[in-house]
């Protein structure tokens, strides 16, 4: 619920946004100015984040810092961040950064934001399969973490991954290539891939779009006014359509024995089980995720 600002209360922002200079009045102009918009934690969080990428310092940093001046610039750009949270535009997007499985990604309105539950997907795939030179094969890989995590954990392993989007082809070659590993990337349309005439891949892994059109309404709104549509929504009548195409590609495409690796919604659990079950998959087993959610399924071919 929004926060009503006293006349004193709307004077210290003015105050503040004219008139900050050293760090600590810059994390009060960013604390009194978000206030309205954000819960508190959220705002910790954002002081944290604006601080490192844009000088370097962490929370201790901050506080031995707290009475350093801060170079014109630098509060110029704090406005700036400022202005855009109040529109409701990720942090992410904002300062060109998302932060997943110890490393740091660049993201832009073309990909989406890594998140952490993700990052328990890549546990669950390194845990799972111990073995040297693995061809894998990441399906929608955005913003290229799943393939780069992959590629950075796994022994050895041959990657490749692909997107629909050329423009998010063109960010994941870039951490890829800041990231220092070796990744294949293709733009291609799983809804329009046939199966190959051999097996290739002994793990094929996907995060693909798997919220319904309904579920749109009680999403926030720095996701569905940011975030790309294609990665993230399905039709109402056809909740599975990206798992039973990718299920099917993977019939042929997986090694006997290889791994099949989603990340679901958590309604569908059922349906993605049955649905594997149906052509012909086994050990088919649903995690959950830290929250408790059912999160990801994984099959063998």
């Amino acid at each position: 619920m929004p926060v009503a600002f006293s006349i004193r209360q709307r004077l210290d922002i003015y105050i503040l946004n004219h008139l900050a200079k050293t760090v600590k009045q810059n994390i009060q102009k960013i604390r009194q100015s978000l206030a309205q918009h954000y819960p508190k934690e959220e705002i910790d969080a954002f002081v944290r984040i604006i601080f490192e990428k844009l000088m370097g310092y962490s929370q201790v940093d901050m506080i031995l810092r707290s009475n350093e001046a801060l170079p014109d610039f630098i509060s110029e750009k704090i406005d700036r961040i400022i202005d855009r949270l109040i529109m409701r535009e990720p942090i992410q997007y904002i300062l060109d950064d998302a932060y997943f499985y110890g490393m740091h990604f660049h993201v832009n309105r073309n990909t989406l934001i890594p998140r952490p539950e993700t990052e328990q997907l890549i546990d669950l795939i390194v845990n799972q399969n111990s073995g040297v030179d693995l061809q894998v094969l990441d399906i929608g890989t955005g913003s290229g973490c799943i393939a780069i995590a992959l590629a950075r954990t796994l022994k050895f392993p041959i990657v490749t991954a692909t997107d629909i989007s050329a423009e998010a082809i063109a960010v994941a070659e870039r951490n890829a290539k800041e990231l220092k590993v070796k990744i294949r990337f293709t733009n291609s349309d799983i809804l329009a891939t046939s199966r190959p005439k051999t097996p290739i891949y002994d793990i094929i892994v996907s995060n693909p779009p798997y919220i319904t059109d309904r579920e749109r309404s009680a999403m926030d709104a720095n996701v569905t006014e940011y975030e790309p549509h294609t990665a993230l929504f399905v039709p109402d009548n056809n909740p599975l359509l990206f798992y039973r195409a990718i299920a099917d590609y993977a019939i042929g495409a997986l090694k006997s024995g290889g791994h099949l690796y989603f990340e679901i919604n958590p309604l569908f659990a059922n349906d993605v089980v049955d649905m594997l079950a149906y052509m012909g998959y086994t050990e088919i087993a649903t995690e959950r995720d830290y929250t408790g959610k059912l999160r990801f399924t994984t099959a063998k071919r």
